[in-house]
């Protein structure tokens, strides 16, 4: 038997419970893993509630994160005792997921943790923080450099936002952060923040082409934001979108791509290849401190995690919510 984050569906509804399983509910895959810690994500707050059809199939075990150790292994790629994260793959939406003492997944969704992160920062980082090396990463591939002027991220109080701003800031980018919690600038300028601008003046409708800001954009709002980023990027400069946390909708025109050579990137943090993966983790590992990770995240049991997913989608939580399993 292990705890775990239990969903149902019920007359139509998602009914989310903790309750003791029994191993029938585990996955299927070679390696079985004794989860230390979690996370609570946006997605997995919108799985949880319900308010979004993420969960694919029912009944299953949310959660599109875990770290731990390994205690059971039929693959030559990881050893018994290893500690392993693991992010997205449709874990926690089709496939049972993170929010559990234990967990049996396929040795290709597990990532090796590099040394010296513990699996307790690895989920105080988690799918977030993972995300944002991801999009460091792609605006240093897309050429954007730090001489080139400030880089903007939007949602800063945000996992995601949270960790671009301690990433670009380690490597020496002027750091502009956008957040509708202007009484959390004060923690995001510890976090890297050059300055704090509210999310007022890019979440309505602008014009196609605006005034020449950002030479690359780390954004995980979406809508009005994105296209308002997009407006605002230098010639020759380049967006990373990753979420939607204003809306799934992209109202913009071409103008921006077709006029001063903007470039849109999109980066997905559910299926990413290994290499890709591997190198996102160290980096995460090289470049946060044990401070850094420890000012992004609030820790809560398992039992607290149906109403921490209300809180989430409200706008009540800043940063990360790490998740004690086991």
């Amino acid at each position: 038997m292990f705890k775990a984050v239990w969903l149902e569906q019920v007359d139509g509804a998602t009914k989310a419970s903790v309750c003791q399983l029994n191993d029938d509910a585990l996955g299927e895959g070679e390696v079985t893993v004794d989860v230390q810690w979690s996370t609570l994500n946006y997605k997995d707050a919108l799985a949880i509630t319900g308010r979004s059809p993420v969960v694919r199939r029912f009944p299953l075990v949310p959660g599109i994160d875990l770290a731990g150790t390994v205690v059971d292994c039929n693959n030559q790629d990881f050893v018994v005792g290893q500690t392993v994260v693991l992010n997205g793959w449709g874990h926690g939406e089709s496939l049972p997921g993170g929010l559990a003492a234990k967990a049996r997944v396929p040795a290709k969704h597990l990532t090796a943790l590099p040394a010296p992160l513990t699996t307790r920062q690895a989920m105080s980082i988690g799918t977030a923080g993972y995300t944002a090396a991801l999009c460091v990463q792609a605006l240093e591939s897309a050429g954007v450099m730090p001489e080139q002027g400030e880089v903007l991220v939007t949602g800063a109080n945000g996992g995601v936002g949270g960790f671009a701003i301690a990433l670009l800031a380690q490597r020496g980018y002027r750091v502009v952060a956008s957040t509708g919690r202007p009484e959390e600038s004060a923690r995001l300028t510890a976090l890297g923040a050059s300055r704090v601008i509210t999310r007022e003046t890019l979440a309505s409708a602008g014009k196609p082409l605006q005034k020449e800001l950002w030479s690359g954009v780390v954004d995980s709002v979406g809508s009005h934001t994105l296209a308002n980023a997009c407006a605002q990027t230098q010639y020759g400069g380049a967006v990373a979108a990753c979420g939607l946390a204003q809306g799934m909708d992209f109202p913009a025109t071409v103008a921006p791509f077709i006029l001063r050579g903007v470039r849109l990137l999109g980066v997905d943090s559910v299926m990413a290849p290994a290499p890709v993966r591997d190198s996102a983790w160290k980096r995460l590992a090289d470049c946060l401190s044990a401070t850094v990770i420890d000012a992004m995240t609030a820790e809560i049991s398992l039992d607290a995690v149906p109403a921490a997913a209300l809180d989430l989608l409200a706008g009540r939580v800043a940063g990360r919510l790490l998740v004690r399993t086991n």
